[in-house]
């Protein structure tokens, strides 16, 4: 019997400067405890913190959490996995979203599932360029 993990739709990130921790916690599927927590084991996430240590993330800062929770959540990496996976292929580089199809195990199963995995990350990245263009305006 095999698990399959089923990929969660997250809502589209609004075009807004900042974001509370409250905002991030519903955008992308995490509780708040967590992101406090992946703020300290990955140093590329560092929210500009405002009057009462209030956390504002910015855009670039909820695409990251996004890429960790898929890292972690759905394709499996441990944090330290994660942590290596960002460095080696940069937090926004365009290889981090398009390789997705990549998990703990090594390269995901070939032939038409990961042709249909492709599809859907290039899908992903062009409404994540798409949010981009929108928020600045064009």
């Amino acid at each position: 019997m095999t698990a399959t993990i089923e990929k969660v739709v997250l809502p589209p990130i609004p075009a807004k400067r900042y974001f509370t921790i409250g905002e991030v916690s519903e955008l992308c599927g995490v509780k708040p405890h967590v992101l406090r927590y992946w703020e300290q084991e990955f140093t590329q996430l560092r929210p500009v913190k405002r009057r009462g240590n209030r956390r504002y993330y910015q855009h670039h800062e909820v695409l990251l959490i996004r890429r960790i929770r898929e890292l972690l959540y759905e394709q499996g990496f441990t944090i330290n996995g994660a942590r290596n996976r960002l460095d080696s292929h940069g937090a926004g580089s365009p290889d981090a979203v398009v390789e997705e199809g990549e998990g703990a195990g090594g390269p995901a199963g070939r032939g038409e599932a990961s042709a249909a995995a492709a599809a859907v990350d290039l899908e992903k990245l062009r409404k994540e360029l798409q949010n981009v263009i929108d928020l600045l305006g064009h």
